[in-house]
């Protein structure tokens, strides 16, 4: 996982299949405004929001999608809808909370859980303090949510927690 920059992570275990750094010149730019230390607090949180969108749009590339007949104003027509599972969406508390709303207005209809780590100072290992997660996560597409990953210990733990929960369908923005 190399680099703390927001990358969109299709999964990241210690059999991580793959690893997306979006590299988009849109990216790379509120990166950079998001690490500049005169950027405000107000700003700050715009931006989290807006490299969210642009993370959730390449995370979730790959959807299963399937044909579905509708109704225009004008005539019958087939679009595409997504299909299969549905999603969660599952914030690493506290930092991920900020990206939840974005993900949100992508996919509406996500159920969400909660995961709640921090970190022993001692043991320098991630301690989970709080897990709610839905009831059919294992029917789902989980995308994990933490802005910023240091050692990984943390998504680590959380990736380790939905599997234990059943999810096999696991993507990572970070």
């Amino acid at each position: 996982m190399g680099r703390d920059t927001m990358s969109g992570t299709p999964l990241a275990t210690s059999g991580m299949r793959s690893v997306t750094e979006v590299a988009h010149p849109l990216v790379q730019h509120k990166l950079g405004l998001l690490r500049d230390v005169t950027t405000t607090t107000q700003m700050f949180r715009q931006l989290v929001n807006e490299l969210t969108l642009l993370l959730t749009y390449e995370a979730t590339k790959d959807l299963a999608d399937e044909e579905v007949e509708i109704e225009t104003p004008l005539e019958r027509m087939t679009a595409r809808r997504i299909s299969g599972k549905k999603v969660a969406v599952c914030p690493i508390l506290r930092a991920g909370i900020g990206m939840l709303d974005a993900v949100l207005s992508l996919v509406p209809g996500a159920r969400v859980g909660f995961i709640g780590l921090f970190r022993d100072e001692e043991t320098l290992e991630p301690v989970e303090y709080y897990v709610k997660l839905p009831g059919d996560i294992a029917d789902r597409d989980v995308i994990l949510l933490d802005p910023m990953l240091a050692t990984g210990n943390s998504t680590a733990a959380a990736i380790e927690t939905v599997k234990k929960a059943g999810a096999t369908s696991i993507r990572l923005i970070a």
